[in-house]
């Protein structure tokens, strides 16, 4: 296999403490790394950097680990410019949109959703994301479903079954009936496709009971729960993550002093993911960060990345807005989009750049991280290395 050795990097990130600075980051100044193949051979000081049979020279910028985006929602079609532009107008928003994507996407081909799946990964690589989930939740039949998960896996290992996002419009009168589907035929059809399983556990989806039925069902077929928990309200969605051992509670928005005590109490086993861009995208009240952070809850960032609540695909963004509005410092917000993230996938391979890990990293047009926060809306990524080998 080929070695490639970068040298002259700024500031390195590799969310090793043992290999840098000593804080979370581990940054090394002044770096190199080399790269074997797919993997992460070497990291230090340029200054000791071993030969390899390539070179790159960073010429001064900063590597950070490439992005691991561990919620998004990208197998779909159409859009919801109207319904975006009417919430800006002074609407509320309610997740009765997801119907209108659900319409679009049963109407489209694979090959259409399988192309636009595509156009929105491109477009993540490009701003540094080289790890994402993605789930179903746009089909809410059992054929649609199963043909979500089945084009989601032919481009990431992290498929998530989310047959749960709403009561599907056929079964509007009859609840229990789309409960009984979910965890019945659709499970079996599905769950060939799919590492995870995942419920909206919200009023106007589902309750605290559906959802532990759902979630039971799915770990039963050998799936590993997630929970969009406590979104638009306060509910029994992050205390259902916990019990449950789910990897990660996404959204946290509303949360009682128990909710969390029981993250923190779980923070090795259940992460809490943190989703900036939908509360931009529906001037929602913003998660508190800092709260959780102090009380010593693991945080991942995500993108969110949908086309009703939060239609961005931007990582650097995302952090921008946590530092901005949730009170993460920089240093806390790179962290949970990269060493955060893999922790919300259960990966030890991703988001970081250590030896053995996956040679997955970024090039920024920058001298520091913090220049992602510092200057937000810049394109600074500006190359990106996938497995090893240059993806944009």
């Amino acid at each position: 296999m080929t070695t490639t050795v970068f040298t002259n990097i700024a500031s390195l990130v590799t969310n090793d403490p043992a290999l840098g600075d000593g804080g979370p980051l581990g940054l090394i100044q002044d770096a190199a790394l080399v790269i074997d193949g797919d993997r992460i051979a070497w990291v230090g000081r340029t200054a000791d950097a071993p030969s390899a049979d390539t070179a790159f020279d960073a010429h001064g910028r900063a590597v950070i680990p490439g992005f691991v985006d561990s919620h998004s929602h990208l197998v779909f079609a159409g859009d919801r410019t109207a319904e975006f532009n009417a919430r800006m107008s002074g609407h509320s928003y309610s997740a009765g949109g997801i119907r209108t994507t659900v319409a679009a996407t049963r109407a489209a081909t694979d090959a259409e959703l399988e192309a636009n799946l595509l156009r929105h990964l491109d477009e993540a690589r490009r701003q540094g994301t080289t790890t994402f989930e993605t789930k179903s939740g746009y089909g809410l039949t059992v054929a649609d479903e199963a043909r979500a998960l089945r084009i989601a896996a032919a481009h990431t290992e992290e498929v998530t079954y989310l047959g749960a996002h709403i009561v599907s419009p056929d079964f509007a009168d009859d609840p229990a009936a789309y409960v009984d589907l979910v965890t019945g035929e659709m499970l079996a059809a599905c769950a060939p496709y799919a590492r995870w399983v995942d419920v909206f556990c919200e009023k106007g989806a589902f309750d605290g009971d559906q959802a532990r039925a759902i979630l039971t069902a799915g770990a039963a077929a050998g799936l590993i729960p997630r929970v969009h928990a406590n979104q638009l309200s306060y509910g029994p969605g992050v205390q259902l993550a916990v019990e449950l051992e789910a990897a990660s509670a996404d959204h946290c928005t509303h949360l009682t002093d128990a909710d969390v005590d029981a993250l923190a109490q779980a923070s090795a086993t259940t992460v809490a993911t943190l989703l900036p861009g939908a509360e931009f995208s529906t001037r929602a009240q913003w998660p508190d960060a800092r709260r959780l952070l102090d009380a010593g809850v693991t945080v991942a960032l995500s993108t969110d990345c949908n086309p009703g609540s939060s239609y961005t695909s931007s990582m650097p963004f995302c952090i921008a807005l946590a530092v901005r509005d949730m009170r993460m410092t920089p240093d806390e917000a790179l962290w949970s989009a990269t060493a955060g993230g893999a922790r919300a996938l259960r990966r030890t391979d991703v988001g970081v750049l250590t030896p053995g890990a996956r040679a997955d990293l970024a090039l920024l047009e920058a001298p520091s991280h913090v220049h992602l926060a510092y200057r937000p809306g810049v394109p600074l990524v500006s190359a990106v290395w996938q497995r090893g080998v240059r993806a944009a």
